[in-house]
């Protein structure tokens, strides 16, 4: 079941300057040496079994990475019976060798990028996140630098929120580096969703937001961190569309940038539903546009002209795929050329509590109108939901009653999308509507 997302709100629909580090090389592509994980996993660093009383970290970060976060396994998972079996079907000898799996289940830099410390079968570990230590790990123990030094020297800024999307979206989806293909799920590989505020949440925290974090790193809030994650993904999928190289596979398109449901489903489970902002009809594959269908609701309440340039250019898109590769191709550069300044402006955008409703009427009022009626969409929906609901107890709009009451209808929501193979839309529809009836009043 999706965890819920913690917000803290805000919303201002002024477009003000803000830096961050958009542009900062993913530790995957550095040239930077990674000393491995025993590196920051000693006792006197990051390896402590409790943490440290009055320490401004927590001083066991290693051990909660090693103990709760499944990113400590991605190696192991490579051994299982399940990679056995995906990795015969890809024609590869085994899947714990295979780069294609390593890219992503390992922190899998080049030979001579590796410390004498550092081992592979460690997973998805420290540096695969915050980059090759070799250039500032020094400074980092010194007790003389500050989280401003150690980015420069090579710290990757994992707390700035479009970072961190590109970070995670680069394994979780793909980037021009690896990719996750249709042909990698055809072998068996589990389909791939992406919420950057759900990853979050469900990332054993091994980090306090507490007053000096937020001195030294910010503290960006959810509802940024979620709107960002949709904006970063769309532009990940645009990029692999007009990449030649990542978006045909012989005479198919390379089918992971269609919606999985719209082709794998019974035959018998006859749930298609016309839907406005595809306009596109039945037995046609369709471009997955989940996290365009909650751009659309964030931007009718940033701007409502650009939102409706948006939803334009999504539709153009979605009926370009009907006319073939050329026209898709002008089309998806076409709404490219509208996101790409989204990235900085969502980024900058800072939300007021008092248009929190707004957007939690906006989510469910497309979906009343039946733009979730497909599994992805749904997802994110509830995704977005909760990130909201969480936004209005944590600016005192709701009071913790009404936080804790919006939150067990939410759990309707959260029932329907919990199984993807099982997704019923009227069920979810359902969901909606009583979470519609259940909102305080203002």
């Amino acid at each position: 079941m999706l965890t819920r997302l913690a917000a803290m709100a805000i919303l201002t629909l002024a477009f003000a300057s803000q830096t961050y580090a958009a542009d900062a090389e993913l530790p995957f592509t550095s040239n930077a040496v990674h000393l491995g994980v025993s590196s920051c996993g000693g006792s006197s660093c990051h390896g402590a079994l409790e943490p440290w009383k009055d320490s401004t970290v927590k001083q066991n970060e290693f051990t909660i990475w090693q103990d709760k976060d499944a990113h400590a396994k991605a190696y192991k998972t490579l051994l299982t019976e399940k990679s056995k079996r995906i990795a015969q079907n890809l024609g590869l000898p085994n899947a714990y060798e295979a780069k294609i799996c390593l890219d992503c289940h390992a922190d899998n830099v080049g030979a001579e990028h590796r410390a004498k410390g550092f081992q592979i079968s460690d997973g998805v570990g420290c540096e695969a996140c915050h980059g090759g230590a070799v250039n500032w790990l020094g400074i980092h123990v010194s007790g003389k630098s500050d989280h401003a030094a150690n980015t420069q020297a090579g710290l990757f800024p994992t707390e700035e929120p479009v970072a961190r999307a590109k970070l995670c979206l680069s394994c979780h989806f793909g980037d021009k580096d690896r990719f996750i293909t249709h042909r990698i799920m055809g072998a068996g590989h589990p389909r791939m969703s992406f919420g950057l505020d759900t990853f979050t949440a469900v990332q054993p925290a091994h980090y306090v937001v507490d007053e000096d974090y937020k001195r030294r790193k910010g503290n960006a809030d959810h509802v940024k961190v979620w709107a960002v994650g949709e904006i970063v993904a769309i532009e990940s999928l645009l990029d692999a569309l007009t990449d030649p190289k990542r978006n045909q596979n012989g005479i198919f398109p390379e089918l992971v940038f269609f919606d999985c449901h719209a082709c794998h489903h019974p035959m018998s489970n006859v749930r298609w539903e016309a839907r406005d902002s595809a306009g596109i009809g039945p037995g046609i594959p369709r471009l997955s546009d989940a996290n365009l269908i909650m751009m659309g609701v964030l931007l009718d309440h940033m701007d409502a002209n650009l939102a409706g340039d948006f939803k334009g250019r999504v539709k153009a898109l979605h009926q370009a795929s009907l006319k073939g590769h050329d026209a898709t191709l002008a089309a998806a550069q076409n709404l490219k050329a509208l996101t790409g300044p989204l990235v900085a402006r969502i980024a900058a955008t800072n939300f007021k509590p008092a248009d929190l409703r707004a957007l939690l009427a906006g989510v469910i009022s497309h979906g009343l109108r039946g733009e979730y009626v497909d599994y992805a969409a749904a997802e994110q929906a509830t995704m977005a939901l909760a990130a909201i609901i969480d936004a209005l107890k944590d600016s005192a709009v709701i009071s913790p009653s009404e936080h804790k009451a919006l939150l067990a209808v939410l759990d309707k929501a959260y029932d329907a999308v919990e199984k993807d193979e099982a997704f019923e839309p009227k069920k979810f529809l359902a969901a909606l509507q009583s979470l519609q009836a259940a909102i305080p009043k203002a």
